[in-house]
Protein backbone atom coordinates (compact mmCIF):
# COMPACT_ATOMS: atom_id res chain seq x y z
CA UNK A 1 0.00 0.00 0.00
CA UNK A 2 1.55 3.55 -1.02
CA UNK A 3 0.59 6.38 1.94
CA UNK A 4 3.10 8.80 0.13
CA UNK A 5 1.29 12.09 -0.51
CA UNK A 6 0.46 13.05 -4.40
CA UNK A 7 2.98 15.66 -5.99
CA UNK A 8 2.40 16.71 -9.66
CA UNK A 9 5.21 18.98 -9.94
CA UNK A 10 7.88 18.79 -12.69
CA UNK A 11 11.02 19.49 -12.79
CA UNK A 12 13.63 19.68 -16.02
CA UNK A 13 17.27 19.04 -15.94
CA UNK A 14 19.58 18.03 -19.37
CA UNK A 15 20.11 14.19 -18.01
CA UNK A 16 17.99 12.16 -15.55
CA UNK A 17 19.41 9.47 -14.14
CA UNK A 18 17.75 6.91 -12.53
CA UNK A 19 19.47 4.57 -9.81
CA UNK A 20 22.32 5.40 -7.32
CA UNK A 21 24.78 2.81 -7.35
CA UNK A 22 28.04 3.06 -8.54
CA UNK A 23 26.70 3.72 -12.09
CA UNK A 24 24.70 6.49 -11.05
CA UNK A 25 26.63 8.21 -9.51
CA UNK A 26 29.88 8.17 -11.29
CA UNK A 27 27.22 9.59 -14.28
CA UNK A 28 25.94 12.32 -12.24
CA UNK A 29 29.80 13.01 -11.48
CA UNK A 30 30.63 13.21 -15.06
CA UNK A 31 27.21 15.31 -15.97
CA UNK A 32 29.04 18.10 -13.41
CA UNK A 33 32.12 17.63 -14.91
CA UNK A 34 30.31 18.64 -18.48
CA UNK A 35 28.41 21.27 -17.03
CA UNK A 36 24.96 19.73 -17.44
CA UNK A 37 22.22 19.54 -14.79
CA UNK A 38 21.22 16.60 -13.58
CA UNK A 39 19.15 14.43 -10.86
CA UNK A 40 19.38 11.20 -10.04
CA UNK A 41 16.35 9.03 -8.53
CA UNK A 42 16.23 5.63 -6.57
CA UNK A 43 13.83 4.32 -4.24
CA UNK A 44 16.35 3.32 -2.14
CA UNK A 45 16.90 5.30 1.01
CA UNK A 46 20.22 6.04 0.47
CA UNK A 47 23.42 5.31 -2.18
CA UNK A 48 25.06 1.71 -2.67
CA UNK A 49 22.35 -0.10 -5.17
CA UNK A 50 22.64 -3.65 -5.19
CA UNK A 51 24.86 -3.06 -1.83
CA UNK A 52 22.42 -1.03 -0.47
CA UNK A 53 19.49 -3.54 -0.35
CA UNK A 54 21.53 -7.34 -0.03
CA UNK A 55 22.66 -7.61 3.22
CA UNK A 56 22.08 -10.64 3.92
CA UNK A 57 24.36 -12.83 6.53
CA UNK A 58 27.69 -13.39 4.83
CA UNK A 59 26.88 -10.92 1.81
CA UNK A 60 30.22 -10.28 -0.08
CA UNK A 61 31.91 -9.17 -3.15
CA UNK A 62 32.88 -12.35 -5.49
CA UNK A 63 36.07 -10.07 -7.34
CA UNK A 64 38.72 -8.95 -5.29
CA UNK A 65 38.56 -5.57 -3.27
CA UNK A 66 41.49 -3.87 -5.56
CA UNK A 67 40.05 -4.31 -9.24
CA UNK A 68 36.01 -3.92 -7.29
CA UNK A 69 36.59 -0.31 -7.15
CA UNK A 70 36.26 3.24 -8.93
CA UNK A 71 39.14 4.11 -11.46
CA UNK A 72 38.52 7.46 -12.22
CA UNK A 73 40.27 9.68 -9.32
CA UNK A 74 43.34 8.55 -8.08
CA UNK A 75 43.38 10.04 -4.92
CA UNK A 76 40.22 8.30 -4.12
CA UNK A 77 41.84 5.12 -4.74
CA UNK A 78 45.00 5.76 -3.02
CA UNK A 79 43.25 7.04 0.02
CA UNK A 80 40.57 4.34 0.63
CA UNK A 81 41.74 1.46 2.18
CA UNK A 82 40.00 -2.23 2.17
CA UNK A 83 40.45 -4.91 5.02
CA UNK A 84 39.63 -8.17 3.20
CA UNK A 85 40.69 -9.84 -0.45
CA UNK A 86 36.48 -9.76 -0.93
CA UNK A 87 35.02 -7.17 0.53
CA UNK A 88 31.70 -7.64 2.78
CA UNK A 89 28.61 -6.33 1.87
CA UNK A 90 28.56 -3.98 4.43
CA UNK A 91 32.13 -2.25 3.62
CA UNK A 92 31.44 -1.79 0.06
CA UNK A 93 28.42 0.44 1.42
CA UNK A 94 30.77 2.49 3.59
CA UNK A 95 32.44 2.96 0.08
CA UNK A 96 29.43 3.59 -1.37
CA UNK A 97 28.92 6.49 1.08
CA UNK A 98 32.80 7.49 1.31
CA UNK A 99 32.10 8.57 -1.99
CA UNK A 100 29.05 10.47 -2.76
CA UNK A 101 30.13 12.62 0.42
CA UNK A 102 33.43 13.00 -1.34
CA UNK A 103 31.93 14.55 -4.17
CA UNK A 104 29.15 15.71 -2.73
CA UNK A 105 26.87 13.87 -4.75
CA UNK A 106 23.29 13.38 -2.49
CA UNK A 107 22.58 16.75 -2.91
CA UNK A 108 21.24 16.23 -6.90
CA UNK A 109 20.24 12.30 -5.52
CA UNK A 110 16.37 12.19 -4.78
CA UNK A 111 15.82 8.96 -2.37
CA UNK A 112 12.89 7.00 -1.62
CA UNK A 113 11.78 8.01 -4.97
CA UNK A 114 10.51 5.33 -7.31
CA UNK A 115 10.31 5.73 -10.66
CA UNK A 116 6.88 3.38 -12.32
CA UNK A 117 6.82 5.17 -15.93
CA UNK A 118 9.51 7.17 -18.47
CA UNK A 119 8.18 8.31 -21.76
CA UNK A 120 9.76 10.00 -24.76
CA UNK A 121 8.10 13.13 -25.71
CA UNK A 122 8.69 13.60 -29.42
CA UNK A 123 7.73 17.10 -29.84
CA UNK A 124 9.60 18.95 -27.05
CA UNK A 125 12.97 15.83 -27.50
CA UNK A 126 12.48 14.66 -24.31
CA UNK A 127 12.21 11.89 -21.85
CA UNK A 128 9.25 12.38 -19.10
CA UNK A 129 9.55 10.08 -15.98
CA UNK A 130 6.89 9.82 -13.34
CA UNK A 131 6.79 8.57 -9.98
CA UNK A 132 5.11 6.48 -7.65
CA UNK A 133 4.04 9.96 -5.90
CA UNK A 134 3.12 11.51 -9.29
CA UNK A 135 6.01 13.61 -9.31
CA UNK A 136 7.16 14.25 -12.58
CA UNK A 137 11.36 14.94 -13.77
CA UNK A 138 11.93 15.77 -17.31
CA UNK A 139 15.07 15.62 -19.22
CA UNK A 140 16.98 15.50 -22.89
CA UNK A 141 18.95 12.58 -21.89
CA UNK A 142 17.42 9.45 -19.97
CA UNK A 143 20.78 7.10 -18.44
CA UNK A 144 19.07 4.00 -17.14
CA UNK A 145 21.41 3.14 -14.07
CA UNK A 146 19.08 0.18 -12.80
CA UNK A 147 21.69 -2.11 -12.37
CA UNK A 148 21.34 -6.36 -14.02
CA UNK A 149 20.44 -7.90 -10.50
CA UNK A 150 17.93 -5.02 -8.58
CA UNK A 151 14.64 -6.78 -9.22
CA UNK A 152 14.54 -10.04 -6.54
CA UNK A 153 12.28 -12.65 -7.50
CA UNK A 154 9.17 -12.66 -5.35
CA UNK A 155 8.39 -15.91 -4.12
CA UNK A 156 5.17 -17.05 -5.25
CA UNK A 157 4.00 -20.61 -3.29
CA UNK A 158 0.61 -21.03 -2.18
CA UNK A 159 0.46 -20.39 1.55
CA UNK A 160 2.99 -17.96 1.59
CA UNK A 161 0.59 -15.84 3.98
CA UNK A 162 -0.52 -18.37 6.01
CA UNK A 163 3.02 -18.61 7.48
CA UNK A 164 3.27 -17.75 10.97
CA UNK A 165 6.72 -17.10 11.40
CA UNK A 166 8.93 -14.15 9.59
CA UNK A 167 10.48 -14.87 6.00
CA UNK A 168 13.08 -13.06 3.93
CA UNK A 169 14.86 -12.65 0.37
CA UNK A 170 18.15 -12.18 0.62
CA UNK A 171 17.77 -9.26 -1.84
CA UNK A 172 15.57 -7.61 -0.05
CA UNK A 173 17.05 -8.22 3.77
CA UNK A 174 16.03 -6.18 6.68
CA UNK A 175 18.59 -3.47 7.67
CA UNK A 176 17.83 -4.19 11.27
CA UNK A 177 19.99 -7.43 12.57
CA UNK A 178 18.25 -11.09 11.87
CA UNK A 179 19.09 -13.60 14.52
CA UNK A 180 18.43 -17.09 14.21
CA UNK A 181 19.78 -18.41 16.98
CA UNK A 182 17.88 -21.55 18.55
CA UNK A 183 15.83 -21.34 15.27
CA UNK A 184 14.86 -23.80 12.96
CA UNK A 185 15.46 -22.16 9.56
CA UNK A 186 14.67 -23.02 5.90
CA UNK A 187 16.35 -22.04 3.03
CA UNK A 188 14.69 -22.27 -0.30
CA UNK A 189 17.75 -22.06 -2.89
CA UNK A 190 21.28 -22.65 -3.65
CA UNK A 191 22.33 -19.87 -6.50
CA UNK A 192 25.17 -17.48 -4.86
CA UNK A 193 23.27 -15.58 -1.97
CA UNK A 194 22.34 -18.99 -0.53
CA UNK A 195 25.96 -20.15 -1.12
CA UNK A 196 26.82 -16.93 0.97
CA UNK A 197 24.28 -16.77 3.41
CA UNK A 198 23.93 -20.56 4.62
CA UNK A 199 27.09 -21.32 6.18
CA UNK A 200 26.43 -18.38 8.53
CA UNK A 201 22.87 -18.93 9.17
CA UNK A 202 24.03 -22.63 10.07
CA UNK A 203 26.38 -21.08 13.11
CA UNK A 204 23.24 -19.54 14.80
CA UNK A 205 20.29 -22.05 13.98
CA UNK A 206 18.94 -24.76 16.11
CA UNK A 207 18.42 -26.63 12.32
CA UNK A 208 18.76 -25.47 9.07
CA UNK A 209 17.37 -27.33 6.26
CA UNK A 210 18.50 -26.29 2.60
CA UNK A 211 16.06 -26.73 -0.44
CA UNK A 212 18.03 -27.10 -3.81
CA UNK A 213 16.11 -27.88 -6.85
CA UNK A 214 19.66 -27.32 -9.05
CA UNK A 215 23.42 -27.34 -7.40
CA UNK A 216 25.94 -24.82 -8.64
CA UNK A 217 29.35 -24.94 -8.99
CA UNK A 218 31.19 -23.16 -6.40
CA UNK A 219 34.97 -22.40 -5.76
CA UNK A 220 36.92 -21.22 -2.60
CA UNK A 221 37.24 -17.63 -2.18
CA UNK A 222 40.59 -18.18 0.29
CA UNK A 223 39.69 -14.69 1.85
CA UNK A 224 41.31 -13.49 4.52
CA UNK A 225 42.68 -9.59 5.46
CA UNK A 226 43.92 -8.00 2.47
CA UNK A 227 47.99 -8.26 2.00
CA UNK A 228 49.11 -5.29 2.93
CA UNK A 229 52.41 -5.94 0.31
CA UNK A 230 49.82 -6.75 -2.37
CA UNK A 231 47.96 -3.56 -1.58
CA UNK A 232 51.40 -1.46 -1.56
CA UNK A 233 52.28 -3.03 -5.01
CA UNK A 234 49.20 -1.97 -6.58
CA UNK A 235 48.77 1.67 -5.54
CA UNK A 236 52.32 2.28 -6.59
CA UNK A 237 51.34 1.38 -10.05
CA UNK A 238 47.74 1.64 -10.28
CA UNK A 239 47.24 3.13 -13.31
CA UNK A 240 48.94 -0.02 -14.95
CA UNK A 241 46.72 -2.44 -12.84
CA UNK A 242 43.48 -0.76 -14.26
CA UNK A 243 45.04 -0.59 -17.86
CA UNK A 244 45.60 -4.25 -17.90
CA UNK A 245 42.41 -4.89 -16.00
CA UNK A 246 40.36 -2.65 -18.96
CA UNK A 247 41.94 -4.42 -21.75
CA UNK A 248 41.39 -7.56 -20.48
CA UNK A 249 39.03 -10.45 -21.00
CA UNK A 250 36.63 -9.75 -18.22
CA UNK A 251 37.29 -6.65 -16.92
CA UNK A 252 39.42 -7.26 -13.67
CA UNK A 253 43.60 -8.32 -12.95
CA UNK A 254 42.93 -11.73 -13.03
CA UNK A 255 44.99 -14.48 -14.75
CA UNK A 256 43.94 -15.37 -18.13
CA UNK A 257 45.31 -18.61 -19.77
CA UNK A 258 46.21 -18.90 -24.07
CA UNK A 259 46.37 -22.81 -23.55
CA UNK A 260 44.10 -25.01 -24.85
CA UNK A 261 43.07 -28.23 -22.73
CA UNK A 262 43.85 -30.46 -25.45
CA UNK A 263 47.17 -29.31 -25.83
CA UNK A 264 48.64 -29.80 -22.31
CA UNK A 265 49.13 -33.51 -20.52
CA UNK A 266 47.17 -35.02 -18.47
CA UNK A 267 49.76 -34.30 -15.24
CA UNK A 268 49.70 -30.68 -16.39
CA UNK A 269 46.07 -30.07 -16.57
CA UNK A 270 46.10 -31.36 -13.17
CA UNK A 271 48.74 -29.37 -12.02
CA UNK A 272 47.40 -26.19 -13.40
CA UNK A 273 44.00 -26.69 -11.88
CA UNK A 274 45.55 -27.65 -8.57
CA UNK A 275 47.38 -24.24 -8.29
CA UNK A 276 44.38 -22.00 -9.22
CA UNK A 277 42.18 -23.54 -6.98
CA UNK A 278 45.28 -22.84 -4.66
CA UNK A 279 44.74 -19.11 -6.13
CA UNK A 280 40.77 -18.92 -5.54
CA UNK A 281 38.57 -16.87 -6.87
CA UNK A 282 37.45 -16.71 -10.86
CA UNK A 283 40.57 -18.19 -11.92
CA UNK A 284 39.78 -20.96 -12.38
CA UNK A 285 37.66 -20.33 -14.95
CA UNK A 286 40.23 -19.17 -17.24
CA UNK A 287 42.88 -22.36 -16.63
CA UNK A 288 42.51 -23.00 -20.18
CA UNK A 289 41.30 -20.52 -23.03
CA UNK A 290 38.78 -23.24 -24.39
CA UNK A 291 37.18 -24.20 -21.30
CA UNK A 292 34.04 -22.10 -22.50
CA UNK A 293 33.57 -23.58 -26.26
CA UNK A 294 34.75 -27.48 -26.09
CA UNK A 295 32.77 -29.76 -23.73
CA UNK A 296 35.80 -32.30 -23.90
CA UNK A 297 37.53 -29.74 -21.90
CA UNK A 298 34.80 -28.50 -19.76
CA UNK A 299 34.19 -31.66 -18.38
CA UNK A 300 38.03 -31.63 -17.07
CA UNK A 301 37.45 -28.87 -15.03
CA UNK A 302 34.05 -29.91 -13.94
CA UNK A 303 35.32 -33.53 -13.09
CA UNK A 304 37.67 -32.06 -10.65
CA UNK A 305 35.37 -29.92 -9.25
CA UNK A 306 33.19 -32.64 -8.86
CA UNK A 307 36.27 -34.25 -6.94
CA UNK A 308 36.79 -31.06 -4.58
CA UNK A 309 33.69 -31.15 -3.67
CA UNK A 310 33.50 -34.61 -2.44
CA UNK A 311 36.95 -34.44 -0.58
CA UNK A 312 35.26 -31.21 1.10
CA UNK A 313 31.73 -33.09 1.96
CA UNK A 314 32.05 -36.22 4.37
CA UNK A 315 28.39 -38.16 3.26
CA UNK A 316 28.98 -39.57 -0.32
CA UNK A 317 25.34 -39.00 -1.18
CA UNK A 318 24.73 -35.46 0.00
CA UNK A 319 28.07 -34.38 -1.48
CA UNK A 320 26.49 -36.02 -4.93
CA UNK A 321 23.55 -34.08 -4.91
CA UNK A 322 25.52 -30.99 -4.54
CA UNK A 323 27.73 -31.92 -8.06
CA UNK A 324 26.08 -30.11 -10.87
CA UNK A 325 25.89 -32.58 -13.62
CA UNK A 326 23.11 -30.81 -15.64
CA UNK A 327 25.22 -27.49 -17.18
CA UNK A 328 28.90 -27.57 -17.84
CA UNK A 329 31.58 -26.03 -15.93
CA UNK A 330 30.98 -21.81 -15.86
CA UNK A 331 27.94 -21.93 -17.80
CA UNK A 332 25.94 -20.55 -14.64
CA UNK A 333 27.16 -17.95 -12.78
CA UNK A 334 30.19 -19.51 -11.31
CA UNK A 335 29.78 -19.11 -7.14
CA UNK A 336 32.77 -17.97 -5.30
CA UNK A 337 31.94 -19.41 -1.70
CA UNK A 338 33.67 -19.27 2.31
CA UNK A 339 33.12 -22.82 3.90
CA UNK A 340 29.77 -23.59 1.78
CA UNK A 341 30.66 -27.03 1.16
CA UNK A 342 32.08 -27.55 4.55
CA UNK A 343 28.55 -26.75 5.92
CA UNK A 344 27.24 -29.45 5.21
CA UNK A 345 29.13 -31.87 7.95
CA UNK A 346 27.05 -29.56 10.59
CA UNK A 347 24.96 -31.90 12.49
CA UNK A 348 22.72 -29.17 12.50
CA UNK A 349 22.45 -29.09 8.45
CA UNK A 350 20.00 -30.63 6.03
CA UNK A 351 19.94 -31.09 2.61
CA UNK A 352 16.72 -31.80 0.68
CA UNK A 353 16.49 -32.14 -2.70
CA UNK A 354 13.73 -30.83 -4.53
CA UNK A 355 14.15 -31.59 -8.34
CA UNK A 356 11.82 -34.38 -8.56
CA UNK A 357 9.64 -33.62 -4.97
CA UNK A 358 8.89 -29.95 -5.44
CA UNK A 359 7.68 -27.19 -3.26
CA UNK A 360 3.83 -27.68 -3.11
CA UNK A 361 3.41 -24.90 -0.68
CA UNK A 362 3.87 -22.87 2.24
CA UNK A 363 2.31 -24.14 5.44
CA UNK A 364 1.27 -21.92 8.66
CA UNK A 365 3.93 -24.04 10.24
CA UNK A 366 6.52 -24.59 7.43
CA UNK A 367 6.46 -25.91 3.99
CA UNK A 368 5.32 -29.24 2.29
CA UNK A 369 7.20 -30.52 -0.77
CA UNK A 370 5.15 -33.03 -2.82
CA UNK A 371 7.09 -35.72 -0.67
CA UNK A 372 6.31 -34.72 3.06
CA UNK A 373 6.33 -31.86 5.29
CA UNK A 374 8.79 -29.42 7.22
CA UNK A 375 8.41 -27.27 10.24
CA UNK A 376 10.59 -24.15 10.70
CA UNK A 377 10.75 -20.95 12.38
CA UNK A 378 11.90 -18.42 9.83
CA UNK A 379 12.13 -19.01 5.99
CA UNK A 380 14.82 -17.13 3.88
CA UNK A 381 14.20 -17.45 -0.26
CA UNK A 382 17.19 -17.04 -1.80
CA UNK A 383 15.23 -17.43 -5.25
CA UNK A 384 17.57 -14.55 -7.06
CA UNK A 385 16.62 -12.11 -9.83
CA UNK A 386 14.82 -11.38 -12.75
CA UNK A 387 17.79 -10.29 -14.22
CA UNK A 388 18.81 -7.83 -16.78
CA UNK A 389 15.90 -6.80 -18.73
CA UNK A 390 13.78 -7.26 -15.43
CA UNK A 391 14.42 -4.01 -13.68
CA UNK A 392 14.01 -2.10 -17.20
CA UNK A 393 10.77 -3.92 -17.50
CA UNK A 394 10.00 -2.93 -14.61
CA UNK A 395 9.38 0.56 -15.66
CA UNK A 396 6.55 1.65 -18.26
CA UNK A 397 9.53 2.47 -20.59
CA UNK A 398 8.10 4.02 -23.50
CA UNK A 399 9.78 5.38 -26.90
CA UNK A 400 8.83 6.77 -30.40
CA UNK A 401 4.83 6.74 -30.77
CA UNK A 402 4.38 5.33 -27.12
CA UNK A 403 6.18 1.94 -27.98
CA UNK A 404 6.58 0.26 -25.12
CA UNK A 405 9.69 -1.58 -24.34
CA UNK A 406 7.80 -4.78 -22.88
CA UNK A 407 6.25 -5.35 -26.58
CA UNK A 408 9.86 -4.66 -28.51
CA UNK A 409 11.06 -7.01 -26.01
CA UNK A 410 8.28 -9.74 -25.55
CA UNK A 411 10.86 -12.11 -27.35
CA UNK A 412 14.06 -11.08 -25.62
CA UNK A 413 16.18 -7.67 -25.75
CA UNK A 414 17.35 -5.78 -29.04
CA UNK A 415 19.85 -3.21 -28.37
CA UNK A 416 22.48 -1.59 -30.24
CA UNK A 417 25.73 -2.04 -28.15
CA UNK A 418 23.49 -3.24 -24.62
CA UNK A 419 23.99 0.47 -24.91
CA UNK A 420 20.93 1.78 -26.60
CA UNK A 421 17.63 0.74 -28.05
CA UNK A 422 16.14 2.02 -31.47
CA UNK A 423 13.49 3.56 -30.80
CA UNK A 424 13.77 5.21 -27.84
CA UNK A 425 16.28 8.13 -28.29
CA UNK A 426 18.64 9.99 -25.76
CA UNK A 427 17.92 6.92 -24.07
CA UNK A 428 21.00 5.23 -22.78
CA UNK A 429 21.07 1.82 -20.73
CA UNK A 430 24.10 1.02 -18.66
CA UNK A 431 25.31 -2.21 -18.31
CA UNK A 432 22.14 -3.57 -20.07
CA UNK A 433 21.68 -6.81 -22.10
CA UNK A 434 23.63 -7.30 -24.87
CA UNK A 435 26.76 -5.76 -23.58
CA UNK A 436 29.60 -7.92 -21.62
CA UNK A 437 27.98 -6.61 -17.74
CA UNK A 438 27.41 -9.80 -15.56
CA UNK A 439 30.06 -11.37 -17.46
CA UNK A 440 32.88 -9.09 -16.19
CA UNK A 441 33.96 -7.19 -13.23
CA UNK A 442 30.97 -4.30 -13.23
CA UNK A 443 33.02 -1.75 -11.71
CA UNK A 444 34.96 -1.80 -14.77
CA UNK A 445 31.74 -2.27 -17.25
CA UNK A 446 30.13 0.57 -15.13
CA UNK A 447 33.04 3.09 -16.07
CA UNK A 448 33.63 2.09 -19.80
CA UNK A 449 29.67 2.71 -20.47
CA UNK A 450 29.35 5.73 -18.07
CA UNK A 451 32.35 7.26 -19.96
CA UNK A 452 31.09 6.02 -23.21
CA UNK A 453 27.50 7.52 -22.73
CA UNK A 454 29.66 11.20 -21.13
CA UNK A 455 31.65 11.46 -24.14
CA UNK A 456 28.73 11.01 -26.04
CA UNK A 457 26.90 13.74 -23.87
CA UNK A 458 29.82 16.04 -24.84
CA UNK A 459 30.52 15.17 -28.77
CA UNK A 460 26.57 16.08 -28.69
CA UNK A 461 26.83 19.62 -26.58
CA UNK A 462 30.17 20.78 -28.68
CA UNK A 463 27.85 19.60 -31.90
CA UNK A 464 24.66 21.41 -31.35
CA UNK A 465 23.15 18.19 -31.51
CA UNK A 466 20.20 17.62 -29.13
CA UNK A 467 18.88 13.68 -30.33
CA UNK A 468 21.11 10.25 -30.90
CA UNK A 469 19.20 7.55 -31.69
CA UNK A 470 20.40 3.61 -32.84
CA UNK A 471 19.65 2.82 -36.44
CA UNK A 472 17.54 0.05 -36.57
CA UNK A 473 19.91 -2.08 -38.49
CA UNK A 474 22.62 -1.26 -36.59
CA UNK A 475 20.56 -2.47 -33.54
CA UNK A 476 19.73 -5.68 -36.01
CA UNK A 477 23.56 -6.44 -36.33
CA UNK A 478 24.15 -6.41 -33.01
CA UNK A 479 21.72 -8.77 -32.16
CA UNK A 480 22.48 -10.86 -34.53
CA UNK A 481 26.37 -10.55 -33.49
CA UNK A 482 25.37 -11.06 -29.69
CA UNK A 483 23.58 -14.71 -30.56
CA UNK A 484 26.54 -15.58 -33.16
CA UNK A 485 28.85 -14.91 -30.10
CA UNK A 486 26.85 -16.68 -27.25
CA UNK A 487 26.52 -19.45 -29.45
CA UNK A 488 29.81 -20.01 -30.43
CA UNK A 489 30.51 -20.77 -26.32
CA UNK A 490 28.80 -23.33 -24.10
CA UNK A 491 26.68 -20.97 -22.42
CA UNK A 492 23.40 -21.68 -23.57
CA UNK A 493 23.31 -25.19 -22.84
CA UNK A 494 22.60 -24.32 -19.34
CA UNK A 495 19.26 -23.33 -18.13
CA UNK A 496 20.33 -20.13 -16.18
CA UNK A 497 19.11 -16.74 -15.29
CA UNK A 498 21.61 -15.28 -18.21
CA UNK A 499 18.73 -16.84 -20.40
CA UNK A 500 15.65 -15.96 -18.00
CA UNK A 501 14.98 -20.00 -17.34
CA UNK A 502 14.45 -19.10 -13.22
CA UNK A 503 11.43 -16.62 -13.94
CA UNK A 504 8.51 -18.47 -15.65
CA UNK A 505 7.06 -17.12 -18.74
CA UNK A 506 10.09 -15.30 -19.41
CA UNK A 507 11.38 -15.55 -23.33
CA UNK A 508 14.48 -17.55 -23.88
CA UNK A 509 17.55 -15.61 -24.70
CA UNK A 510 20.92 -15.49 -23.46
CA UNK A 511 21.12 -11.67 -22.62
CA UNK A 512 24.84 -11.08 -21.63
CA UNK A 513 27.58 -10.31 -24.79
CA UNK A 514 29.97 -13.35 -24.10
CA UNK A 515 32.75 -11.54 -26.38
CA UNK A 516 35.92 -10.24 -25.33
CA UNK A 517 35.67 -7.12 -22.89
CA UNK A 518 38.56 -5.34 -23.71
CA UNK A 519 37.82 -5.99 -27.89
CA UNK A 520 34.40 -4.89 -26.80
CA UNK A 521 35.37 -1.73 -24.98
CA UNK A 522 37.83 -1.34 -28.77
CA UNK A 523 34.71 -1.80 -30.77
CA UNK A 524 32.40 1.36 -28.28
CA UNK A 525 35.41 3.61 -28.74
CA UNK A 526 35.69 2.69 -32.67
CA UNK A 527 31.92 3.61 -33.34
CA UNK A 528 32.47 6.84 -30.97
CA UNK A 529 35.68 8.21 -33.18
CA UNK A 530 33.71 7.21 -36.33
CA UNK A 531 30.95 9.90 -35.40
CA UNK A 532 28.91 7.53 -33.58
CA UNK A 533 28.55 5.03 -36.51
CA UNK A 534 25.29 3.25 -36.67
CA UNK A 535 23.82 6.12 -35.01
CA UNK A 536 21.31 9.00 -36.25
CA UNK A 537 21.99 12.19 -34.79
CA UNK A 538 19.68 15.34 -34.85
CA UNK A 539 20.03 19.02 -34.23
CA UNK A 540 17.30 20.81 -32.59
CA UNK A 541 16.77 23.05 -29.36
CA UNK A 542 15.44 21.10 -26.40
CA UNK A 543 12.98 22.18 -24.64
CA UNK A 544 12.66 24.63 -22.00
Amino acid sequence: MNDKKPDTACQAFDVVIIGAGFAGMYMLHKCRGLGLSAIVLDAAGDVGGTWYWNRYPGARCDIDSLDYSYSFDDDLQQEWKWSERYSPQAEILDYAAHVAKRFDLRRDIRFDTLVVSASFDEAATQWELVTDTGAAFRGTWCVMAVGCLSLPQKPDFDGLDDFRGPWYHTGLWPHEAVDFTGMKVGVVGTGSSAIQSIPQIAKQASHLTVFQRTPNFSVPAWNGPLDPEREQEVKADYAVFRECARWSQSGYNGEESHESGHEASANRQRSELERRWAVGGFTVLSTFSDIGNDLEVNKIVADFAHEKIRERVNDPAVADLLCPKNHPFGTKRLCVDIDYYETYNRENVTLVDIKDAPIERITPTGLATSSGSYEFDAIVFAIGFDAMTGPLLNIDIRGRAGEPLRDKWEEGPQSYLGLTVAGFPNMFTVTGPQSPSVLTNMMSAVEQHIEWISDCLGYLKENGLTLIEAEGTSENDWVRHNEEVGNATLYPLANSWYVGANIPGKSSAFMPYAGHFGEYRKLCDEIAADDYRGFKLEAGEPAA
